[in-house]
């Protein structure tokens, strides 16, 4: 669905854009994303709405047939955010250790006490930490925007799939300029 209103209290969520993941060969160059998601950002502050850096540092402890994508023990700088995103004081940041940022931590309650009804996210990967954390919001009853063109995954298959067929049942959809742009309307 098309993007068409962000609510009063929209927070934006950025989803691992991090030090420790920069070399990770994507789809869409990291810095691109990285670029976007810190345009939206910029745009939140201007609005005085919450901004939520979100990094990861370990993985779920379930078994996967898969290798786990991330070290045991994480290089010194892992988790830091990049600098495109100008991470300020009062941000919150949010350490996970699953794929959705919601799952085992106090995102949900942070949100609620700010009043915020809805979510725009961006980040990476898009078939995993952007969509869990998507799905995580829809579910605990957030409006929920994705900002496509603030995303990248490493599987093509993965960030096309989530696109086409999994973010438009979860909310609307949209690039970072329109969501920009209609930030801007609500002041004008």
């Amino acid at each position: 669905m098309a993007l068409t209103a962000l609510d009063p209290t929209t927070a934006v969520l950025v989803v691992d854009l991090q030090k420790g993941l920069i070399g990770t060969a994507t789809l869409h160059p990291m810095h691109d994303v990285a670029e976007r998601a810190g345009a939206l950002i910029a745009a939140f502050r201007r609005h005085r709405l919450p901004v939520v850096l979100i990094n990861v540092s370990g993985v779920a402890p379930g078994r996967t047939e898969q290798a786990r994508r991330l070290p045991e023990v994480l290089p010194a700088g892992f988790t830091e955010f990049l600098p495109e995103l100008g991470q300020q004081p009062d941000d919150i940041v949010i350490t996970k250790q699953t794929w959705g940022a919601f799952a085992r931590t106090d995102l949900e309650a942070r949100l609620r006490a700010l009043g915020v009804t809805q979510v725009v996210v961006a980040g990476v990967a898009t078939g995993t930490g952007v969509e869990s954390t998507a799905r995580q919001a829809y579910e605990a009853g957030f409006n929920v925007t994705l900002a496509i063109d603030a995303m990248t995954d490493a599987r093509p298959e993965a960030h096309a799939f989530s696109l086409r067929h999994v973010f438009p049942r979860l909310g609307e959809t949209g690039t970072t300029q329109d969501i920009i742009d209609l930030l801007a309307k609500r002041s004008a």
